[in-house]
């Protein structure tokens, strides 16, 4: 079997939702389709992806250098020992050629993209759902038919008062969500604290509510909110510095007791490696966040939780971040700790498939090969335009 081409679009988020740091008006995300010779149902086998959301497309690494190396790469040399499938290590493997080390952003993205699309295919040659196919090489062979979700919301927004968040978590409760991520740094730190006293009281406790600063914060005021943010003892204080910055990280570790999330902004195995030795977090509470369609893909990232397990950290503390079919087949696959959730933000990238139900903060799996995109009908017609 071989690779018959490979292919990718960019498309806009068009979304004017805001965070601390910036909003997402420019925002673009790439579509790519690996297009195999094998066929199932009368149909070639397709696996799609896309690069997750918060970092623009990527394209051009894709087109000037990773897709041809994938392409003039002879095709038995991308099969896996039967020969009728790939192997997608091979694949980032043939992608990494002649890759400089350090730099990870530059590539990671496209390369992850990329990977994650040749596992949608792997799975659905093999006809089974990716999260099946993760749990017999990478998860002990238990996938999981339900996985914890929470949902991410409380954005800044125009004409948005405590009102409308209140409502907005209301809603989010009515969908089964239990716990809720609202945004923190957007707005000065008095009126940020009244948005989280209000959203406590409409979820029913701190523990059910984490909150986002995105790294957005100087230094200064990020040992501001941590000292602010402490008593409420919330589910976990997210992004509170720059995602390089790891001595302050372990500052605040110092002084913040309760639950810190972070990880969504490194991109490689190496600065996970750093963030954990250096950025003073907890192995017993604290929360690893990696993107991993962002971060090289899904066999870079079980070597990324090999070395997590190396430094005592276990899978129930990463959540990954992107709230879409991809990192839910991940989490049940490698029986992570949970996955995130972003329904109606991100336009048709958002959500699970159309049959996807949230009942007391867990989520369900289906049972369709692959990723299950198919089921995820605006994407899917978007993701169709490319075979």
């Amino acid at each position: 079997m071989k690779i018959r081409a490979i292919r990718e679009i960019a498309v806009p988020i068009n979304s004017t939702l805001r965070n601390a740091v910036f909003d997402f008006s420019e925002m673009t995300t790439s579509v790519v389709a690996v297009i195999t010779d094998v066929k199932r149902h009368g149909r070639p086998v397709v696996g799609y992806a896309f690069n997750s959301t918060g970092r623009y497309a990527c394209g051009a690494q894709m087109r000037d250098r990773l897709i041809p190396r994938i392409m003039n790469a002879a095709p038995e040399s991308l099969q896996d020992a039967s020969g009728a499938n790939l192997d997608p290590a091979k694949v980032l493997a043939c992608m990494m050629q002649r890759e400089k080390p350090g730099g990870h952003t530059e590539r990671s993205v496209a390369v992850g993209t990329i990977e994650v699309a040749v596992w949608d295919a792997v799975a659905k040659i093999a006809d089974k759902p990716l999260h099946a196919v993760l749990a017999e090489r990478y998860g002990g062979g238990q996938a999981a038919a339900r996985v914890p979700c929470y949902v991410g919301g409380g954005w800044y927004a125009p004409g948005k008062g405590i009102a409308q968040l209140e409502d907005e978590i209301r809603a989010r409760m009515d969908q089964g969500f239990t716990t809720m991520k609202v945004k923190v740094g957007g707005a000065p730190l008095g009126e940020d604290l009244a948005r989280l006293e209000a959203s406590i009281k409409v979820i029913g406790g701190p523990e059910r509510l984490a909150v986002d600063a995105n790294a957005g914060f100087t230094p200064e005021r990020s040992v501001e909110y941590a000292r602010a943010l402490a008593p409420y003892n919330l589910r976990w204080f997210e992004e509170p510095t720059d995602p390089l910055d790891y001595a302050l990280m372990a500052e605040l570790a110092a002084i913040y007791a309760p639950p810190i999330a972070t990880g969504e902004n490194l991109f490689s195995t190496q600065d996970v490696r750093n963030l954990v030795r250096f950025g003073g977090l907890r192995p017993k509470s604290d929360i690893v966040q990696i993107d991993v369609p962002q971060s090289y893909g899904i066999v870079q990232f079980s070597r990324t939780l090999e070395m997590l397990k190396a430094h005592g950290w276990e899978r129930s503390a990463v959540f990954p971040h992107g709230g879409n079919q991809m990192t839910l087949a991940i989490v049940a696959g490698f029986g992570l700790g949970g996955c995130e959730a972003y329904p109606g933000v991100f336009g048709v990238f958002a959500g699970f498939a159309d049959d996807a139900k949230v009942e007391n903060g867990m989520i369900n799996l289906s049972d369709r090969p692959g990723i299950g995109f198919e089921a995820q009908n605006e994407l899917y017609a978007v993701m169709r335009e490319l075979d």
